[in-house]
């Protein structure tokens, strides 16, 4: 059963904590429910988006006013993608606290393949123990701001050039760019616009896998969470990422922080379903105002992600209503500051030589770049790291990157597949972006990553 604990604070009228104590599924009924399982999934594979799903005129006028200004004609198939749910892909993150050999092998038969090199998963311990620890943290007010004022304009971006790859699922290493490092992060990825089913929350049984955009998963790998660090998830709800980094490292501590009570109890369960009480003392639930924590815990953390809230574009383009429409443009165009202000706490809580991830799953330079740029004006002693090299190339197989090149400009107009062998001035300036595009429907995602200079 779920507790909820209200404590009374000076500063504040409540301050909710959420505990989730639970067992494991091993005995007999577990593993019978989990056979059950297995036979409803091999039958239950089925293409995405069963429903039609109608956009909100006001807000797909207001994206093809600003998208078509910075994206240029990566715009038009950009929009194609986001207007049409049946084409999205998704991918499917295995739990590797659970037993997932069976659902890697269903996938495999099904055109599935691995996102990311795998490394040996060893298996862990589980205890009748608390995965989520309680928080002391208290809400923190900043009221620091800055105008987001820069824009990316179109001529500034360019597609990752084409890279002549095998069918998905047979890659030839050597003709990737650069070979990406061994992950414990399982993810699996088809082609097509297939869905895995999804699994019911259970409480006292871990969940097998879980469903995402694969693109959520480019911060936590730009993070690059080790064993033993302290990582703060600073803006950590619904709580895909927090599983995403348990499932790549085992920190010291990660901190996952959501201030808004709803939310927080969707985080708190997302986490009781994918981890196992044997991690009780390095995963804690705060509900701290994130602005706050550059003052109450400077400098505390080796690794920070700020999943920042934003315009989420997929969602928000098929809002229910015109009103609602209405009300998410007021809000989008107050979302800039908030960002802002995040980051820049972010920076102030990591130590110095470690680094900030700051992520956002909308296409809008003011909410992305400009963001960036306004909080290093701000801290001279933070600088940007590529990521181009790192992630960009060695998965541009699958996913559609763009970035903001440095000085020199190569093409007045972005294009699909710039050749090949172009100089490589394309490298990030401010962070990557993933478009979505036909084929490659993956996205948006922005991310940069930021180290604090020691």
């Amino acid at each position: 059963m779920w507790r909820r604990i209200c404590v009374e604070l000076e500063t504040t009228p409540t301050h909710l904590q959420w505990l989730a104590p639970f067992t494991c599924s091993t005995g007999p009924d577990g593993a019978l429910q989990r056979n059950k399982q297995r036979g409803a999934q091999r039958n239950k594979i089925r293409k995405t988006g069963d429903s039609k799903r109608h956009p909100c005129p006001a807000v797909l006028e207001h994206f093809d006013q600003q998208y078509s200004e910075e994206l240029g004609d990566l715009w038009a198939p950009a929009r194609a993608v986001l207007l049409d749910p049946p084409s999205w892909q998704y991918g499917v993150m295995l739990n590797r606290f659970s037993s997932v050999t069976d659902i890697a092998q269903i996938l495999l038969s099904r055109g599935f393949s691995s996102l990311l090199p795998q490394a040996d998963v060893p298996e862990l311990s589980r205890n009748d123990a608390s995965t989520v620890s309680n928080s002391t943290h208290q809400k923190g007010t900043d009221t620091l701001s800055h105008p987001c004022s820069s824009k990316c304009r179109p001529e500034d971006f360019r597609l990752l050039p084409c890279i002549t790859s095998h069918p998905l699922g047979q890659p030839h290493r050597s003709e990737l760019p650069l070979r990406l490092p061994r992950s414990s992060l399982q993810c699996y990825i088809h082609p097509r616009p297939l869905r895995f089913p999804s699994q019911a929350h259970r409480p006292g049984q871990l969940k097998q896998y879980y469903l995402l955009n694969a693109a959520s998963l480019l911060p936590v790998l730009a993070l690059q969470v080790r064993d033993g660090d302290t990582v703060l998830d600073l803006c950590s709800a619904p709580g895909g990422k927090a599983v995403a980094i348990m499932q790549s490292a085992t920190p010291a501590l990660l901190c996952c922080n959501e201030p808004d009570p709803h939310r927080r109890a969707w985080l708190a369960k997302t986490l009781e379903s994918f981890l196992p009480p044997s991690l009780s003392s390095r995963v804690m639930v705060s509900a701290q105002d994130g602005r706050s924590f550059g003052k109450s815990e400077a400098g505390f953390y080796d690794k920070v992600l700020v999943d920042a809230p934003c315009s989420n574009d997929r969602s928000w383009l098929h809002s229910s209503c015109r009103h609602q429409g209405q009300q998410r443009l007021e809000d989008r165009a107050k979302l800039p500051v908030l960002q802002t202000q995040l980051l820049r706490s972010a920076i102030s809580a990591v130590r110095p030589g470690g680094v900030v991830v700051y992520s956002t799953c909308t296409l809008s330079s003011l909410e992305n770049c400009a963001v960036v740029e306004a909080v290093l004006n701000d801290f001279p002693g933070a600088e940007v790291e590529s990521l181009w090299e790192e992630i960009a190339l060695p998965l541009s197989k699958y996913f559609a990157f763009i970035s903001r090149p440095g000085h020199k400009r190569l093409d007045a107009k972005p294009s699909l597949c710039p050749p090949t062998d172009a100089p490589s001035c394309s490298h990030d300036k401010l962070g990557i972006l993933v478009v979505p595009q036909p084929g490659k429907t993956w996205g948006p995602m922005f991310l940069s990553r930021i180290r604090k200079k020691g």
